[in-house]
């Protein structure tokens, strides 16, 4: 039911247009044929023919070769199609209408590429530069919503620095007036201290290396641990090739947040929230879990939070991200992988 409402939403005006291509077609070549039949089978495959290769080159050459800079890779393909396929047209309109001169290549060339390969060239080029069109005002339109989002942000960055040496000078005051066999306290004081000065000082709106990330959750987490007792487990793990790239500031929080907001409250079962990440090839993969409970709320894991993270993810790493999210009885599962290539 879905696919066929997408396909009516967004692929109907497709087969709209190309029965207006077709009618055009057959009323002015109608008389170029003893039978109507005939035109109607000729026009036919003439339009599914020119339909056929300006969807090859619009969902296939134009992602995965022109997007992907393999420009001589693109030109090879597009003028190898257009020759195939004008020449297997050509070869079954002949059988069509009992004409072997229209397969007989070897008579009058010239003819042949200026009323075949000449209009299939450019009809197929005219489809590919409007769909080149169309994905720059989508680029130009998603540029303009990352610039409104980074705006908003920087906005609310500016509004979160208000007068933050005078926090910093409180937090010194404090931890100073905290007795030093307190070393608990004081560490906490000091975590804290640093995730502050890393949101306020370090990220600048722009990437940031993920050794600063991890090292800010590893704070966040070791804060939220305090607030537990002996019956829950935090476990954070992350590999050797988690290292030298950057991601977007304060990406993942969001994840851990929700978490420890939802994490389970059981007297007889393990209470858990496990981190893990890594990085294959050019892929970085976050993966977080933790133990929950069936409450009578309506209130459901994530919320506001995950559905920032995707906009975020939408914005910042289109076609670039899988985020997957899992739910059961007895756990909560998110899975986020981002490509760094």
């Amino acid at each position: 039911m879905h696919n066929a409402s997408f396909f009516l939403k967004y692929r109907l005006h497709h087969l709209f247009f190309w029965m207006l291509v077709f009618g055009i077609w057959y009323f002015f070549r109608v008389d170029d044929y003893a039978r109507a039949s005939t035109a109607f089978r000729v026009t036919a495959l003439k339009v599914v023919d020119l339909a056929l290769m300006i969807y090859i080159v619009n969902y296939l050459f134009i992602p995965f070769l022109l997007y992907k800079k393999r420009y001589v890779w693109f030109v090879m393909a597009f003028i190898a199609m257009i020759l195939f396929s004008s020449m297997a047209k050509m070869y079954i309109i002949g059988k069509m209408t009992h004409n072997p001169l229209l397969y007989n290549w070897g008579i009058d060339l010239k003819r042949r590429i200026y009323d075949n390969v000449l209009p299939h060239f450019f009809l197929v080029t005219a489809g590919a530069a409007v769909k080149l069109m169309m994905d720059y005002g989508r680029l130009q339109k998603r540029m303009a919503e990352i610039a409104k989002e980074k705006a908003e942000a920087e906005l609310n960055f500016l509004k979160s620095q208000i007068n933050p040496h005078f926090v910093f000078n409180s937090l010194n005051a404090i931890y100073f007036l905290i007795q030093k066999e307190n070393a608990e306290a004081r560490n906490a004081l000091h975590r804290f201290s640093d995730m502050l000065r890393y949101q306020l000082y370090e990220m600048g709106g722009q990437k940031v290396p993920v050794e600063k990330e991890i090292a800010y959750l590893r704070d966040y987490m070791d804060l939220q641990q305090l607030r537990k007792d002996d019956r829950y487990t935090v476990r954070f793990n992350y590999t050797e090739q988690v290292k030298e790239f950057s991601i977007e500031p304060l990406l993942l929080v969001p994840l851990v947040e929700n978490a420890f907001k939802h994490i389970s409250h059981h007297q007889d079962q393990p209470n858990e929230v496990e981190v893990r990440m890594d990085r294959q090839n050019s892929q970085f993969i976050f993966d977080i879990r933790n133990s929950r409970e069936v409450l009578l709320t309506t209130e459901k894991p994530g919320g506001i939070g995950l559905q920032n993270v995707r906009r975020r993810l939408e914005l910042l790493y289109p076609g670039k991200h899988q985020l997957l999210i899992q739910e059961s009885t007895n756990e909560f599962h998110v899975n986020l992988k981002i490509d760094l290539s």
